[in-house]
């Protein structure tokens, strides 16, 4: 790496902070097809877990490797572990070997995205639609034909396996 590339990356770090607030604001959550809850991320604490409520509403990651659901492929549906919105079908899961549940694709229109610069170079981040809870980040790495690794927390889902009744969505306060 040439010093001159060096020096102008580090004069340009501190400005990073503000590329993620301006990204934040301008890509909004995208809910073509789900009605937005209006509750406050408070409203959760006593419906998930707390490792849950870090996850989904400060978004928190797990340990790679600690979701029994990564190793899972049994037929269903994965919800959104807070307010139950079907986020994944199991037919789109796949074994990605990060640690975490992967999928080739979401459930069209549950799932809203934006950048995320937390760590430096952006990422997309994706959050339930409904609730607002963070899942994970989608990557471009993933197995043909979309070529997507929608990288999630364990924790931030729930599995109903095929032919058990999905449970009613919840949060209308």
């Amino acid at each position: 790496m040439k010093r001159r590339t060096l020096l102008s990356g580090l004069l340009a770090a501190p400005a990073l902070p503000l590329l993620a607030r301006t990204a934040s604001a301008k890509d909004a959550f995208h809910t073509p097809q789900v009605d937005t809850l209006d509750v406050p991320a408070d409203y959760w604490r006593d419906k998930v877990s707390d490792a849950a409520w870090q996850v989904l509403f400060e978004e928190d990651t797990e340990r790679a490797g600690s979701s029994p659901l990564d190793k899972l492929y049994d037929p269903g549906t994965y919800l959104c572990a807070a307010c139950y919105l079907p986020l994944f079908s199991s037919e789109h899961k796949f074994d990605s070997k990060t640690g975490w549940p992967s999928f080739t694709q979401p459930l069209v229109g549950h799932i809203g995205t934006r950048k995320d610069y937390a760590l430096i170079w952006p990422r997309t981040e994706y959050h339930c639609a409904r609730c607002g809870g963070h899942q994970g980040h989608v990557f471009d790495d993933g197995p043909a034909p979309r070529g997507e690794r929608w990288c999630n927390n364990g924790l931030a889902l729930t599995f109903i396996p095929a032919g058990e009744p999905l449970p009613a969505l919840r949060g209308d306060a």
